[in-house]
């Protein structure tokens, strides 16, 4: 069996303050997935969960303070890549595979396009353009794991407001396609696997009590390639770890 999490920290170097590293050293689990770590290139070091038990391997933006992703592991990888090779996207820190003997784990960091339309069409061209790459990393790499804040609400069932008509990047009906094209075609949802019909979520705004009142969104997912949908023994969302907006999400896959 392997634990696998996802984590955005929305800056690495504030959780760590905010009891991080401790949270890391208990938990136990095989595979640490960070998103927005935060922390540009010289920043980067290798051994700095090492005695947490880790191994790291970063994709840092080249932009200071923004964006990048993280792969801690137990386990040495047998070979690491990072981004996918357009560098628009991989300049901003998006994109990290850890490949294993019988499975990879990919972590992804999909962008936000809340802070304007310039940004929302830049995502919505980060997913045209990534979906045919993944399209081939599965045919090269049957069993992948794809970890990480994909900044997409899916179903209505992974929103606090689905009735909202406000339009807001993260829930307009382009991205929810996209979703729906990835889970149809490509992937499975490791959690809707296990909870077919629960209402979770791993986002809340910082804004009006949002957290306290339980009014979120579910925007973090681990997809699993098919058919290995039946490799997932087990989804948490650990809402009481509070170091981000986010809170870590776990799978168990019988691997």
């Amino acid at each position: 069996m392997k634990k696998i999490a996802s984590f955005n920290v929305n800056g690495l170097r504030s959780a760590v303050q905010k009891g991080f590293n401790e949270w890391l050293k208990n938990c136990g689990y095989d595979i640490i997935c960070i998103q927005e770590t935060k922390m540009d290139i010289s920043y980067e070091d290798i051994d700095m969960f090492y005695s947490q038990g880790y191994k790291a391997y970063w994709h840092c933006a080249k932009k200071k303070g923004y964006s990048g992703v993280l792969i801690l592991s137990k386990e040495e990888p047998k070979n690491i890549e990072i981004g996918c090779g357009i560098s628009q996207y991989d300049d901003e820190g998006r994109i990290i595979r850890a490949e294993f003997k019988d499975f990879s784990v990919l972590n992804i960091y999909i962008p936000s396009g809340t802070t304007g339309e310039d940004r929302h069409a830049f995502k919505m061209k980060f997913l045209e353009e990534i979906y045919p790459w993944f399209k081939n990393l599965i045919y090269q790499h049957k069993k992948l794991i794809v970890a990480g804040d994909y900044n997409i609400v899916h179903k209505d069932l992974d929103i606090h407001n689905p009735e909202r008509k406000d339009n807001p990047s993260g829930y307009r009906p382009e991205e929810r396609a996209w979703l729906d094209a990835w889970f149809t075609e490509l992937f499975d949802d490791s959690f809707r696997i296990i909870k077919p019909k629960e209402k979770e979520f791993s986002w809340w705004s910082y804004r009006a009590g949002s957290y306290a009142k339980d009014k979120g969104w579910r925007i973090d997912y681990q997809s699993i390639s098919k058919p290995y949908g039946k490799l997932v023994k087990d989804f948490q969302h650990l809402r009481d770890i509070r170091f981000s907006d986010h809170c870590p999400i776990v799978a168990t896959y019988d691997i």
